[in-house]
């Protein structure tokens, strides 16, 4: 496993205004469960915030826990308008690609996605054993049982199902994303194509890093579902259009009311939860059965990665 000689360990995130007061919850929770035999260096990568937001999360700073917020602004200006929000995917999910780039001091980096809890030690995730893959993550939990996403991953992708990962929680190793030139590919790709996607950079990366990807326990990365499932839970990740901000009925969503309550985005994600009434919920299950019949469609379409690169 290759480590960073720098004596912290680092953690990426990935936002915008609309996500902060969920980015706090996970924040709060990454704190209260991380070893303190480590210090961390927490990055919040963006396109410009609001000067309060960046203030109150700055609050969760502490001894041995840093906090910063980069603007990457000028690095995706060029190509900013081919990035597609997709569904209930934000543009803000393209940034991780440009880690690798932008931090050349690290050999080794935890990407986490705002919308988890993290219940155990991060520390144990950033030296998980991933040998020299490029990546370290979790098989997508959704895309192995649900037929249509099977069949997407396989037939559109290019990538078999059981291999098909969530990138919401990544181990990422810098020095083979550099020489890999993923972030240079992902450019090529973005600027020549015009992809039909469910699930925008995730699709990217599980191409790009095919065959090079290391498979972590699924506790790294619990995905709710219709009821709970047995083992051990160190990240919770409501990856699915269900979150417990706007759903009473979320699994584990009593993991993130318990670091929810103490932040002081509260108030803010009680508003936004009432305000999320039937008509809203209405459009999200709508969504929900649109992106199955989009997945038929795309697989049957001629903007795919297998019938568009043809083996490149």
């Amino acid at each position: 496993m290759t480590c960073n000689t720098i004596n912290h360990i680092p953690v990426f995130f990935s936002t915008d205004d609309n996500y902060i007061p969920y980015l706090d919850v996970a924040l709060r929770s990454l704190i209260a469960n991380a070893s303190k035999n480590y210090e961390y260096r927490i990055v919040i990568l963006n396109t410009g915030l609001d000067t309060e937001n960046i203030k109150r999360i700055k609050e969760n700073e502490r001894a041995g826990f840093a906090i910063e917020f980069f603007d990457i602004s000028e690095y995706v200006e060029k190509i900013k308008s081919r990035f597609k929000n997709v569904y209930h995917f934000s543009v803000v999910t393209y940034y991780r690609l440009f880690i690798a780039s932008l931090f050349p001091q690290y050999k080794r980096i935890v990407y986490l996605d705002c919308d988890v809890v993290v219940t155990g030690d991060i520390s144990e995730l950033y030296f998980a054993n991933t040998g020299d893959s490029i990546l370290g993550a979790v098989a997508d939990d959704h895309v192995r049982n649900t037929p249509e996403f099977k069949v997407y991953a396989k037939k559109a992708i290019g990538v078999d199902p059981d291999t098909y990962i969530n990138a919401g929680v990544l181990v990422i190793n810098l020095e083979e994303f550099r020489k890999n030139g993923i972030k240079e590919k992902f450019i090529d790709l973005i600027t020549e194509y015009d992809f039909d996607l469910l699930d925008p950079d995730q699709a990217y990366l599980n191409y790009l890093c095919r065959g090079r990807i290391s498979l972590l326990p699924c506790s790294w990365n619990c995905v709710p579902h219709d009821t709970p499932s047995e083992g051990e839970k160190n990240i919770i990740h409501f990856a699915l259009y269900k979150k417990p901000w706007q759903y009473d009925d979320v699994i584990y969503g009593d993991l993130f009311w318990l670091y929810a309550k103490d932040s002081p985005f509260y108030p803010i994600i009680m508003q936004r939860k009432s305000e999320f009434g039937e008509e809203e919920i209405a459009k999200a299950d709508a969504m929900a059965k649109e992106i199955i019949e989009h997945a038929k469609e795309i697989v049957v379409s001629d903007y795919t990665f297998v019938k568009m690169l043809n083996g490149r």
